[in-house]
């Protein structure tokens, strides 16, 4: 590594403002999509893609972004990413037609796969054990987790108080701030690359996911049972098969499936999939709720989500002071727990509902629950590995993230609509009911595989923190 200046608290920003923007842009333009559609006439089947646009794209490329690190350099990505999602921010708010705002949104989903494997690299490399990883992860989950909530909070308050493209440009001034701050802390790669890029593997991986993603979004409008669907289903089968034997026989591959076969590692994977398809579904239903079954304002909506801020900061500091006493397993069990019990709490709405009881009480659950398990899986999926893995094995975590918000949410939203049958506000609450149900029952699931979840070996106990 070349002699320059290194900065951990300027890894620590860039790092968290990456984790931050990933989260912030998905959620960022769903109160504003109804003053998006009048202002540049989307039809109520193309509105969509404005949302998933982003998710196609940074979902099927993920894995590609976490393997980048390994090969060129974690700054190197992390300037490219924070480079692009800035410009094409800035784009996507001079927009005059929606073909536009859609090929903005894609090409921050791009920038979204670079800068979000790559910031977590950056946190695992810079602090590798003990209780500055925990105290440095918790700041990257709470910026991570709380990126959602504030980007719900400040949609609705620009888009009320402003317009829709201030909302599209909000994301510049951290994109700027945390590319500043890479550029200056953050030591260069090493002179040689370390391997090589896999590029078939990372045609079919992209190719698998974004295809998977792609049908499952398709089913909200043509139904589970269609052809189409059943033949786009099988294709992105046949890609990942093709995936799998082609990593099984690359000399770089794109995932190395032992580190897979770590449990704790593989184990943390599934439960962050759950958790986001549980979290980014139930930010969408409530957000909807408040607006076509109570009637509140854009502004409104956002101040309505502030509670769910406000227990999300407090659980990751939580997290934070008691991962290296206690553990992981018994913060994931109760995170689960509570966060399921939540969803269920958000899953009795009706358009009676009122404050306290529908919304403070179920918010104040689910935002313990998430931050209290958020930052140890962070933490977990990228411990202990050797330096050429941990970009790998940061693209895995973010992939399990995204597939799980993005293909969850869209899942989800076909079941919503299943049980819908008019637009009047009570058919539509009843919709986002069974759906927020369902939520509950993914995060029912992740409870019980926490309960099993794998101790960390007596080799990785004696070099890590004690309870990691």
């Amino acid at each position: 590594m070349r002699d320059r200046i290194f900065s951990p608290g300027l890894i620590l920003t860039s790092a968290a403002l990456a984790q931050f923007l990933v989260a912030f842009d998905m959620s960022v333009m769903n109160v504003a999509l109804p003053d998006i559609q009048s202002s540049l006439g989307f039809s109520d089947a193309d509105l969509s893609w404005v949302v998933n646009a982003y998710a196609l794209a940074f979902g099927g490329l993920l894995l590609l972004g976490g393997r980048l690190c390994d090969v060129v350099g974690t700054r190197a990505v992390l300037l490219a990413g924070f480079t692009v999602f800035g410009v094409v921010s800035v784009l996507g708010a001079l927009a005059t037609q929606p073909w536009m705002l859609v090929a903005a949104r894609a090409v921050q989903g791009l920038g979204a796969a670079l800068i979000a494997p790559a910031g977590l690299a950056a946190l695992s490399s810079a602090f590798p054990t003990g209780k500055q990883r925990a105290k440095a992860f918790g700041i990257g989950a709470m910026a991570s987790a709380g990126g959602g909530a504030i980007g719900v909070v400040l949609s609705g308050l620009l888009t009320d108080a402003v317009d829709w493209r201030l909302v599209m440009f909000s994301a510049v001034p951290f994109a700027v701030i945390a590319g500043i701050a890479a550029y200056i802390g953050m030591p260069h790669h090493t002179d040689e690359r370390v391997g090589s890029l896999d590029v078939p593997g990372a045609v079919l991986a992209t190719g698998a996911i974004v295809l998977l993603a792609y049908t499952v979004i398709q089913t909200e409008s043509r139904g589970w049972t269609d052809a189409y669907v059943f033949l786009g289903f099988g294709a992105s089968v046949l890609l990942l098969v093709a995936f799998v034997l082609a990593e099984t026989r690359a000399t770089e591959p794109l995932v190395r499936f032992a580190t897979l076969r770590r449990p704790r590692i593989a184990m943390a994977n599934i439960i962050m999939c759950v958790l986001c398809a549980a979290q980014f579904s139930g930010f969408y239903f409530v957000s909807l709720y408040l607006q076509r079954g109570l009637g509140y304002s854009p502004t409104r909506t956002g101040i309505a989500f502030l509670p769910f801020c406000v227990g999300l900061v407090f659980a990751i500091v939580v997290s934070t002071a008691l991962l290296t006493r206690i553990g992981a397993k018994p913060l994931l069990a109760v995170g689960t727990a509570l966060a399921s019990a939540g969803l269920f709490w958000f899953s009795l709405m009706d358009v009676e509902g009122n404050f306290v009881a529908t919304l403070l009480g179920p918010s104040i659950l689910l935002s313990v629950g998430v931050g209290l398990s958020f930052m140890p899986l962070s933490n977990i999926a990228t411990a202990d590995l050797p330096p050429d893995e941990v970009g790998m094995a940061s693209g895995l975590l973010s992939t399990s993230r995204q597939i799980g918000g993005s293909i969850g949410l869209a899942v989800l939203v076909s079941v919503a609509a299943g049980a819908t049958t008019s637009s009047q506000p009570a058919d539509l609450v009843h919709g986002y009911s069974l759906a927020l149900l369902a939520c509950a029952g993914l995060l029912a699931v992740g409870f019980v595989l926490s309960l099993g979840f794998p101790k960390p070996a007596v080799d990785q106990a004696l070099s890590a923190s004690p309870r990691t």
